[in-house]
């Protein structure tokens, strides 16, 4: 397997700041914007967005929440076994609000799908923005793009992205993952 280093370290922080600011830019104090994770990667990125932000800002009080997707998935029936769920955390109604979705790899936009369907049970949100760490840009399934992206990359099917955290891998890195030819 060969491995390619896409974000980590230093460059890793200034890629999450500067999204940070490209929020600011468009969304001002987050009076009326909140960020929401999905789940089962995207709360990562999302808490470390709503750090960032925090500090910047001088501020407490941005809402942000986690959503799980599992059973909007168009996929979940095809799993074999027993598909086990994670929990939503938005203890906040969206009804108006602007919404920043986030999550740490968009690919095919399946996920993005299930997760806008997922978000109506908290209501119908002003507008829904996607933010995403990186970018697969030419294996889209959906017609859906991203609004804030880390880094784009173009990638083949057989490849796999692989987006470690500080919190749970103890480093922060992205990594491109290819089968050696041999």
């Amino acid at each position: 397997m060969q491995t390619r280093t896409l974000l980590d370290g230093q460059k890793f922080q200034i890629t999450i700041k500067r999204l940070c600011h490209e929020l600011i830019e468009n969304h001002g104090d987050f009076s009326d914007t909140v960020l929401i994770g999905i789940q089962p990667r995207g709360p990562y990125f999302a808490n470390r967005i709503h750090h960032e932000l925090s500090d910047i800002l001088k501020k407490n009080g941005i809402r942000k929440g986690d959503l799980d997707i599992t059973f909007f998935r168009d996929d979940f029936r095809r799993k074999n076994g027993i598909v086990s769920a994670s929990s939503n955390h938005i203890d906040f109604i969206i009804e108006g609000k602007n919404v920043i979705l986030i999550d740490d790899v968009l690919w095919t936009g399946r996920t993005i799908r299930a997760a806008m369907d997922a978000l109506l049970a908290y209501g119908r949100p002003a507008k829904v923005e996607l933010m995403v760490l990186i970018d697969r840009r030419f294996s889209r399934q959906l017609p859906i793009e991203p609004d804030y992206i880390g880094q784009k990359i173009d990638s083949i099917n057989s490849q796999m992205v692989r987006v470690s955290w500080e919190e749970t891998e103890g480093e922060d890195k992205v990594v491109l993952l290819s089968e050696s030819i041999k």
